[in-house]
């Protein structure tokens, strides 16, 4: 995806009227075009109306839970997703909603002026795949040992052929230790290629790798393919393979 030459359209999906307004009023002074949704109804029409280059998601809806609609934004489509949430002691939603696939998230109460930042970040880092990540996806996948990944369908298969499911920052994860095989990976590297930014979900890359070292390691606990370099990071120690 590429950030549009004309302004970017952002959908804000909430229900408090007065929030809305603001940010409404706020985005369209920045150059933007905005749309908006109180529930799931007018999320789905907004999304096929208006095509919105992301989607700004109030996870403290009324009616509905905004987890819900954000795991069928991403059932259905890839489109960029910033979560709000309550307050930063409410870690529990912004951890699901980052393992959901949001982009980013922003806990109440957020300046303007950051709201803004954070949506034109989104965009520019969605815009910025590199020269390799692209020749892969058009390669179609991966082959390591005998494992195998569809980019284009993002389905893992294990050597007995079975699919093998795979969260958005596990397979996130996962891309970026294929495009630097035998190469260690910083912990502030796998941030960055999972998209979770704040310090306090620091640790959260730790718990990433052993889950995926479940779904690939014969024995997780004493690990072959994803290893660690204490100190460093970690390594993806076998070969790859575009297929």
């Amino acid at each position: 995806m590429n950030i549009p030459s004309s302004p970017p359209k952002i959908l804000i999906v909430d229900d408090d009227i007065a929030m809305l307004s603001v940010l409404v009023a706020h985005l369209k002074g920045q150059g933007m075009q905005i749309s908006t949704a109180a529930d799931s109804r007018g999320l789905e029409e907004s999304l096929r109306a208006h095509q919105p280059d992301m989607v700004v998601l109030d996870l403290q809806l009324k009616q509905e839970d905004g987890l819900d609609l954000l795991r069928e934004i991403r059932r259905q489509s890839d489109i960029p997703v910033i979560i709000i949430t309550g307050h930063r002691r409410d870690e529990i939603d912004r951890v699901v909603g980052l393992e959901l696939g949001a982009d980013d998230y922003l806990p109440k109460p957020f300046g303007l002026h950051e709201f803004t930042a954070r949506i034109r970040a989104v965009l520019r880092r969605r815009a910025s795949r590199t020269p390799t990540a692209q020749q892969h996806a058009q390669a179609g996948g991966y082959r390591f040992g005998d494992w195998r990944l569809d980019v284009q369908s993002r389905a893992l298969s294990n050597p007995a052929g079975e699919q093998v499911a795979l969260t958005k920052s596990e397979y996130a994860l996962l891309l970026a230790f294929l495009e630097s095989p035998k190469r260690p990976l910083s912990r502030d590297q796998l941030l960055q290629a999972t998209r979770v930014h704040d310090d306090v979900f620091d640790r959260s890359i730790d718990v990433q790798i052993l889950r995926l070292r479940r779904k690939l390691e014969a024995d997780p606990s004493s690990p072959e393919i994803i290893v660690t370099q204490r100190g460093v990071g970690y390594v993806f120690t076998l070969a790859v393979e575009l297929l």
